[in-house]
């Protein structure tokens, strides 16, 4: 009877008000702890102090858009603001879910309560994007504080953020389950290393040859900072809707994957 009752909850659809006490669970936690989460938001914000203006004084004149000029640190700070909600999404979602899964055995006792899997994994992705839009809102004050916004529609760039924040730490649940030691998640740092340097966050995507163009194209913080910066910037196109499509696409693709790992892991 208890294992019959266990599986109806590992295949049960996930429902906001039980993910919800999860999140509850984790704002607990982080209550005596805030500056762990605070801390993320400083890392992006030296890059925007230290290559928007510091490189940006040295680079000069105005970097290309869409055919719009724009000032470098204005150019950059979008892409920091992407990264922003990257970082706290994944951090989230990899070392502190793979911590709670592997060793303190967490979602054994969840399993427990009425949670099923699906709840557990949206409960813990809800997390990550709360900790990721708390650094991107806090970006977008101090952008705006430097005069780096210059469009009205900067005013959905948290929203925006939101579905980047959605999106990793979509990803990272994901990946998560596919980590076996500490040691496996040098290869994660590897994948996040190359998507913060080459996504067009310091230079334009047409600095790259046509073909290498296309690989970048297919990463999704490129799709993040396109979209933060068409906001952001006021130069609106065609590829924002691509950039839309792209990270709900690869935000439920990586829930359902994550879902999927979960229930096989705790079955075992």
């Amino acid at each position: 009877m208890i294992a019959v009752v266990l599986r109806r909850r590992l295949l049960q659809l996930p429902a906001a008000e039980r993910a919800a006490h999860l999140v509850e669970r984790n704002a607990v936690l982080y209550r005596r702890a805030w500056l762990l989460i605070v801390s993320g938001f400083f890392e992006p914000l030296l890059y925007l102090v230290a290559i928007g203006f510091g490189v940006g004084a040295l680079v000069g004149g105005a970097v290309q858009v869409n055919g719009h000029p724009l000032r470098y640190a204005v150019f950059v700070a979008p892409a920091m603001m992407a990264s922003s909600a990257m970082n706290g999404a994944i951090y989230e979602t990899s070392f502190n879910f793979f911590y709670k899964l592997k060793y303190v055995k967490l979602y054994d006792a969840v399993l427990a309560t009425p949670l099923g899997v699906a709840d557990i994994a949206l409960g813990e992705i809800a997390w990550a994007l709360f900790r990721g839009t708390l650094y991107a809102f806090g970006f977008i004050v101090v952008m705006a504080a430097l005069g780096l916004v210059i469009s009205p529609w900067a005013i959905l760039a948290l929203p925006a953020a939101m579905l980047i924040g959605f999106s990793f730490a979509a990803v990272g649940t994901a990946a998560s389950t596919f980590v076996r030691t500490w040691q496996d998640f040098d290869l994660i740092l590897t994948v996040m290393i190359p998507l913060f340097l080459f996504s067009a966050t310091f230079f334009p995507i047409t600095i790259y040859p046509g073909p290498l163009q296309l690989v970048v194209q297919l990463t999704p913080l490129y799709h993040g900072v396109d979209l933060l910066r068409s906001l952001t910037t006021g130069t609106i196109g065609p590829s924002i809707l691509l950039d839309l499509v792209y990270l709900v696409i690869l935000g439920a693709a990586a829930l359902a994957l994550a879902s999927t790992r979960l229930e096989r892991m705790l079955l075992k």
